[in-house]
């Protein structure tokens, strides 16, 4: 007997085993066609059905348990090289955060100079996510890929050798740019390649290339620091090699086979699946997919925009505002922030070293990555909706301890105890500060002081010189030969013995970010649109990213001048609160099912699909009925032709 003649046998056989004595009449409202067999059914009344679906469950156990074992390789290669995207995302994210300390004193770049340079990168990666919608749906994943990496070549030159900081602004738009189409493109290619049982963990092994390069950044960042002159230009021209490395590497890589029945080339869909799917038969999940597209075009209209048929179609609708919740509450919780400001942030705690801030942010760095490693072992054991809430929960709990640790600096900020006078051309609003807490939250004010022992003495909020933020504009710390008697400067934090509770923050966040809400807003929002809609609905989900990605790194210095550091991140802590809420009411389980049983998850009304669990552990199962589409209960039964 033929493989398929037996897979037939084998689902009458599990029909039998789930179908009681009478038949279920088509459910033409909703138009379901799955079979949902739970795991254990209190309504089974013979022995002998009980020992038939004992059998049925044995059987699809071996069966799933073959098709773990004999996972080929090549889906591993073709989800390490759609990674490198991750990977410069992250780099050129996260390598930003040394190249800022150098930069505003080699080219005496503003606050809002700084800002500029770190979110225009958000701000073209938020458009080019959002024109990656329309590419990937017109040229497809691998295309897109391509054209991501050369975008950050490009881009990695002109970095590498920009003579201005307006180069260096092109420079970052360029990367930007990759970085949107890599972002919305590779998940959605590794989702719609890879095996069911292995989607989450292989679509999450993106992430974990993403902090694997802004671990990677930071580690470059330290070792160029130490470069008298030019060291950003190495920290930002080599993201050039991995880039080059999967551009080349993609040139051999296939099509989505999903994106290629979507179009109608069948013969190079079935070719693409037997080729990463090994020995396994594949023509189950062939039928599976293309049976799919069909019933989803005529579901949702068929005509009209990609976006517009999402909106006014129920189920997409609300995954689209599930899919983009999600990716809104990961940016308002600050992780950005952290990522480019870390070294920053560190120099706001205490730390006057450049050195050691670029160094200790490399710390945070590996924070991250190793517990985006835990996210990677976790998400098929525990399932993204328990990983996400415990994430987003510790998050805020870590920002709030972030925003003590600079209260508590801030109340035993050094006072300001001498208050010489301006020359009459400055301003003298300086000398009217009593604690170096608020000469800080100046931007044209620095903090001079001598140090007698660990105590702070001699200390004045003076002027800073507009050539250069690393002196004062006059007085004993308006020169490096003046201060090298014992004088220190101070732009951009106060002199405190509290730095190491802001140091404790930032890793205590890192590790309940990474595992949870640094991984799962980007595997599901992978998961959980139709194929007709993915690419549409990954790039807005990933547009809304990118867009509040911007906002929050455009505004962070300057939230910190009216709000205060402390105040900042009290804020950044209330709104991860929040969003605890919406995960809590509004995200299902997606573990364990495939692409094209998800859909069923958004009939609900939303914010009822992620309160209950009580579908865990059932098994679904997709049967095409003669004549129509069936909804069978436990205890229904019926022919099948």
């Amino acid at each position: 007997m033929s493989r398929k003649s037996s897979d037939h046998e084998y689902n009458l056989r599990s029909l039998s085993n789930l179908m009681g004595e009478r038949r279920k009449k088509p459910n033409d409202d909703t138009g379901e066609r799955s079979l949902i067999k739970a795991a254990s059914s209190s309504s089974i009344n013979s022995q002998a059905t009980a020992t038939a679906a004992s059998t049925g469950d044995l059987e699809r156990a071996a069966r799933k348990q073959f098709q773990e074992d004999v996972t080929p390789s090549f889906v591993y290669v073709l989800a390490g090289f759609s990674a490198l995207g991750g990977f410069l995302f992250g780099y050129d994210t996260g390598v930003v955060s040394g190249v800022m300390l150098l930069l505003k004193k080699e080219m005496n770049l503003s606050a809002l100079w700084q800002e500029l340079l770190v979110s225009s990168t958000v701000g073209a990666a938020a458009l080019s996510a959002l024109a990656g919608g329309v590419l990937n749906g017109f040229w497809g994943r691998r295309p897109c890929i391509l054209l991501a990496s050369f975008l950050f070549s490009v881009g990695a030159v002109m970095l590498s050798v920009a003579p201005s900081k307006e180069i260096l602004l092109v420079g970052r738009v360029v990367v930007g740019l990759g970085i949107g189409v890599a972002s919305m493109t590779v998940p959605v290619y590794i989702a719609e390649s890879a095996p069911t049982h292995l989607r989450g963990r292989l679509v999450t092994i993106n992430t974990l290339f993403i902090t694997g390069g802004q671990l990677f950044a930071s580690v470059i960042d330290g070792a160029f620091s130490y470069l008298p002159k030019d060291g950003w230009r190495y920290m930002l021209g080599l993201s050039l090699f991995p880039a080059v490395l999967q551009f080349f590497g993609f040139l051999f890589l296939p099509e989505s086979p999903r994106w290629l029945i979507q179009k109608g080339k069948t013969q190079k869909a079935r070719r693409v699946l037997s080729q990463i799917r090994g020995n396994q038969n594949i023509d189950e999940e062939y039928d599976s997919i293309k049976t799919s597209i069909e019933d989803e075009e005529k579901e949702s209209g068929g005509d009209g925009p990609v976006i517009w048929r999402m909106l006014t179609y129920p189920p997409t609708r609300r995954a689209l505002i599930v899919g983009c919740g999600l990716q809104m509450f990961q940016q308002l919780s600050g992780i950005n922030t952290v990522m480019y400001y870390s070294a920053t942030i560190l120099q706001m705690s205490g730390v006057k070293d450049d050195k050691m801030a670029i160094w200790l942010a490399a710390v945070t760095a590996f924070t991250n990555f190793t517990f985006t490693l835990l996210g990677v072992w976790l998400v098929e054991k525990v399932g993204r909706r328990k990983l996400s809430l415990g994430s987003i929960a510790g998050t805020a709990l870590s920002l709030f301890v972030l925003a003590v640790g600079f209260l508590v600096s801030a109340q035993h900020s050094p006072p300001i105890t001498l208050h010489p006078a301006d020359p009459s051309t400055l301003n003298n609003t300086c000398t009217t500060y009593g604690f170096c807490s608020d000469c800080m939250l100046n931007p044209d004010c620095g903090f001079c002081y001598l140090l007698n022992g660990s105590s702070v003495v001699d200390s004045s909020c003076d002027h800073v010189n507009k050539a250069s933020t690393g002196e004062a504009a006059w007085g004993r710390c308006s020169n490096e030969t003046a201060m090298a008697d014992g004088t220190f400067w101070a732009y951009n934090y106060c002199p405190t013995s509290y730095s190491w509770t802001v140091l404790m923050g930032l890793i205590m966040y890192l590790i309940f970010f990474a595992p949870g809400m640094g991984t799962m807003p980007w595997t599901v929002n992978s998961e959980i649109y139709p194929l007709w809609a993915r690419s549409t609905g990954n790039a807005c989900s990933s547009g809304v990213n990118w867009m509040f990605n911007v906002l929050v790194s455009l505004t962070f210095l300057h939230v910190t001048e009216y709000l205060t550091y402390y105040g900042a991140f009290f804020l950044y802590s209330g709104l991860a609160a929040l969003g605890f809420l919406f995960i809590y009411g509004c995200l299902p389980e997606t573990k364990g099912k495939k692409l094209e049983e998800i859909e069923s998850l958004f009939e609900n009304q939303l914010c009822t699909c992620g309160v209950s669990d009580s579908d865990e552990g059932r098994h679904v199962e997709y049967i095409r009925v003669k004549g129509s589409n069936y909804h069978l209960s436990d205890n229904d039964a019926s022919d099948v032709e």
